[in-house]
């Protein structure tokens, strides 16, 4: 017998691919993310209400960029806290929605990705590539919402014989595909699908940013999530007011029977905000 005879153990990869999560989980980022949405757009609606008034102020016209000034006029014009609530069946089931579809589509994309890679964690990279596309997704679809929503904020501000006085969501959608047809239920889709991925982008790169830095700085602290989240929810705010100026005004114009729109599109909008007219 050979003592010097190898025996060849054939190389097993200890490299899996991660587990499959079950239907439950996947279902269940979609309802959490939805859930999430709702109970803040319940508490935010009215200063989304101030800015909403303060964006279609600076048309032609009266320009007021107080929200002081901007909630005291609502309180005492428009019905007091009501006014502030106006829309707010359209902001639940939009929030519902989009939350839902962009947490959802993200933690699911997220977890393709880690399988294909056969690896438990998201690089920086591919952690932008899922934002983006679960924002922008999660936007388009969600956009005749965010119209009904915007026009029944806005609907006030209007002269009164160009008012939609729409008095529900339902009632918004539906008018809006007898009178203007179902392509405009998309009406200001651009500027809200580039809205909300420059908002995703500038959250996720900016948190993941600020937790690392300010780790480094101060240590492992329990704040630390929260600081960052705080800085993220700033800057994504500010690099993603401009689209969300230009997606209000849009949505809101109404022209006058036998006159132009007051914008012809996203370029023309921006222009005239930029430069705007003498009135």
């Amino acid at each position: 017998m050979n003592a010097d005879k190898v025996v060849e153990v054939p190389l097993v990869s200890t490299r899996q691919r991660p587990a499959k999560p079950p239907l439950y989980m996947k279902l269940g980022n979609f309802a959490l993310g939805g859930l999430a949405g709702m109970t803040a757009v319940s508490i935010l609606l009215p200063l989304d209400m101030i800015k909403v008034r303060i964006q279609i102020s600076s048309e032609c016209g009266e320009r007021i960029r107080n929200p002081f000034v901007i909630a005291r006029r609502l309180y005492n014009n428009e019905g007091g806290l009501r006014a502030f609530y106006r829309g707010i069946d359209s902001a639940l089931l939009r929030q519902a929605i989009f939350t839902s579809l962009r947490l959802g589509i993200f933690t699911n994309l997220g977890e393709i990705v880690k399988r294909y890679r056969k690896r438990k964690t998201l690089t920086l990279y591919e952690k932008v590539i899922c934002s983006l596309t679960a924002g922008g997704i999660a936007a388009f679809i969600d956009t005749p919402l965010d119209l009904s929503l915007v026009r029944m904020q806005a609907d006030r501000t209007l002269p009164a014989e160009l008012q939609r006085k729409y008095r529900n969501v339902v009632h918004a959608l539906t008018s809006v595909i007898k009178e203007e047809g179902i392509v405009k239920l998309w009406k200001g889709a651009p500027p809200t699908v580039c809205r909300a991925m420059a908002a995703n982008l500038a959250m996720l790169t900016t948190y993941e940013e600020a937790k690392e830095r300010l780790t480094a700085r101060l240590g492992k602290q329990s704040y630390i999530s929260l600081l960052s989240g705080v800085i993220a929810g700033v800057t994504s705010a500010t690099v993603s007011l401009p689209f969300d100026n230009i997606k209000t005004k849009i949505q809101k114009m109404k022209a006058r029977p036998g006159e132009p729109s007051p914008y012809k599109g996203v370029f023309d909008c921006l222009v005239k905000v930029q430069f705007p007219c003498d009135c």
